[in-house]
């Protein structure tokens, strides 16, 4: 048992905080980055503000972990900053609320282009779900690797 609750990674990126920005806006490009290969397709329009929300269908079976099969989350926008911050947690069927585990990219411009952090934090998931191996969902690995993705996308 482990006390971490948040993973944070980053990586240099050659490529404009705007071009960056353009592929996590976009539902479709969650799908494009993703490297767990969990995230199959999305539904819903560019997000721009707090409170947005898009669709993503998905398949648990990719991880081989818990037998959820195919679903769909509802992602909501917690954070928006243009080419700066995006921050979302996701309403699935497991829980009429959101499950308050955050996922999240900062962007900092530089000269070399974009430095790009990614992070999840399920610090403030519900007691009900602590202990029982549920969270983390996403391994660190995972993270990094869906920035490899991103990279080659953008650059």
């Amino acid at each position: 048992m482990t006390d971490v609750e948040r993973f944070e990674v980053s990586r240099q990126i050659a490529a404009s905080p705007s071009a960056v920005f353009a592929v996590l806006r976009d539902p479709a490009g969650h799908v494009k980055i993703d490297s767990s290969g969990m995230l199959q397709s999305a539904e819903g329009e560019l997000v721009a503000a707090v409170d947005d929300t898009f669709v993503v269908h998905m398949d648990r079976e990719s991880l081989n972990d818990y037998p959820l099969g195919k679903y769909d989350v509802t992602v909501i926008i917690t954070k928006y900053e243009p080419d700066a911050l995006l921050e979302w947690t996701i309403r699935s069927r497991v829980s009429a609320e959101p499950l308050r585990h955050l996922y999240g990219y900062r962007l900092e411009p530089n000269d070399g282009g974009t430095r790009v952090i990614s992070y999840y934090d399920w610090s403030q998931i519900h007691e009900d779900y602590r202990g029982k191996g549920v969270f983390p969902v996403i391994p660190e690995a995972g993270l990094r690797a869906t920035l490899g993705i991103l990279a080659r996308t953008v650059e």
